[in-house]
């Protein structure tokens, strides 16, 4: 099979959550291998070429934001012929689980991953934490996470009140400190938003000589959500294993969201917010001489009325 036959395409979206989990085992069994990793994990691996893409994604994410309701993985075997081996969770977990401790310790010992000429992990949120932490399995690997936790350790991340109830959770055996971890790959990408001041601290301790940290202002706390709506995963992680994703390559894939109604109304509530009547003005001109959007079109109304 090759990328432009496009053959390996499954359509899970009309599948209740129980057929749902048992087609996506049986496309493991058919194509590589499936494993179940305890109560609230799972593996399946998909072998077509040697780039392989490891995402950690939780099960809700895929059925939320794949409208095939598929692993991002799965994209990339039909569309590049790469390989996937998608790791998934029940919840956000952080895939902190000695299943899956074992699981990686015994890819490493079978040479699984020295398999590929180019290994990627990739994650969001926490299983952008998972992807940095597991890495360390796979030596010259590059990594992708967006807005990843470092660590929810309180005595480092005490500033962190979002995840309380993770406290209990050990972050300091296997697998444990991301930052730690991703220190010997290849190369390690943070996208965050610099304007969402937690996602930004953690990003911070994440800083590397093999660590670049891409800013992506005014997307706010669901980058995964924007960047799959505007289609640019795929070209991203392409970028990433074809180690040409520099600040100015990351630029340039992210103009399209000046077409992303959500980052632009963003944009304009920010600069409602500081004041900033002339940019707001400049704004809202920009966006109705391109696109029908009735709320842009109001506000420059009342930019542009004699008494404001």
């Amino acid at each position: 099979m090759t990328a432009q036959e496009n053959r390996f395409a499954p359509d899970l979206s009309a599948l209740s959550r129980s057929e749902w989990l048992t087609a996506l085992r049986r496309i493991g069994e058919d194509f590589g291998f499936a494993e179940s990793l305890g109560k609230k994990h799972a593996g399946i691996f998909v072998e077509e070429g040697d780039t392989l893409l490891v995402s950690f994604e939780s099960m809700g994410a895929i059925e939320t934001l794949s409208d095939t309701r598929t692993p991002l993985g799965f994209d990339m075997v039909g569309t590049r012929g790469w390989s996937s081996l998608s790791l998934l969770s029940r919840g956000d977990t952080w895939f902190r689980d000695p299943e899956l401790y074992a699981f990686f310790d015994q890819l490493l010992d079978d040479g699984f991953f020295d398999e590929f000429e180019t290994v990627i992990f990739y994650g969001a949120g926490p299983a952008g934490y998972a992807a940095g932490a597991y890495s360390v399995a796979a030596p010259g690997a590059r990594v992708m996470m967006l807005q990843p936790q470092a660590t929810l350790d309180p005595r480092i991340t005490e500033w962190d009140d979002r995840f309380i109830e993770m406290r209990r959770q050990s972050f300091t055996d296997r697998y444990g400190y991301a930052p730690d971890m991703i220190e010997a790959a290849q190369q390690g990408y943070v996208l965050y938003d610099p304007r969402e001041r937690l996602d930004s601290m953690h990003a911070a301790l994440f800083a590397r000589p093999n660590v670049t940290r891409l800013r992506m202002p005014f997307m706010g706390t669901a980058l995964q959500a924007d960047l799959r709506a505007l289609d640019l995963l795929p070209s991203l992680l392409t970028a990433v294993a074809e180690d040409r994703l520099t600040t100015e390559t990351f630029a340039r894939v992210l103009r399209a969201r000046r077409d992303h109604p959500p980052y632009l109304r963003r944009l304009l509530a920010r600069l409602d917010a500081e004041g900033r009547k002339g940019l707001a003005r400049r704004l809202c001109r920009n966006v109705v001489a391109r696109m029908e959007a009735p709320r842009f079109r109001r506000r420059l109304a009342q930019l542009e009325a004699p008494d404001d």
